[in-house]
């Protein structure tokens, strides 16, 4: 098993683990919807709207690598270069780096 020592590094492999459109698509509702909920955690600092922000966002991504990606999340293995990978994504996606449509 490959450790990848910086996120340079293991990006290519985040990427690599998306290539299908929808899964794609998927982290991006999800990751949209965990922004949402933290800016509601920001505005009243009730810590349900934090727990919904990492829930939402999860639930969305592991639902494209089970079920169309047929792969295990990166985030089993690399928690904190996934949590980066997946916003990296989320920033490609809106400047238009990968089709989701």
């Amino acid at each position: 098993m490959e450790r990848y020592k910086t996120f340079k590094e293991f990006y290519p492999y985040y990427i690599s683990e998306h290539e299908n459109k929808y899964t794609k698509l998927l982290h991006f509702i999800g990751t949209s919807v965990g922004i949402f909920f933290l800016i509601i955690f920001l505005i009243s600092f009730e810590f349900i709207y934090l727990l919904f922000a990492l829930i939402s966002g999860y639930a969305f991504a592991w639902i494209g690598h089970f079920f169309i990606e047929k792969n295990k999340p990166a985030t089993f293995k690399y928690p904190f270069y996934s949590f980066i990978g997946d916003h990296k994504m989320f920033i490609e996606i809106l400047q238009g780096k990968h089709k989701i449509f």
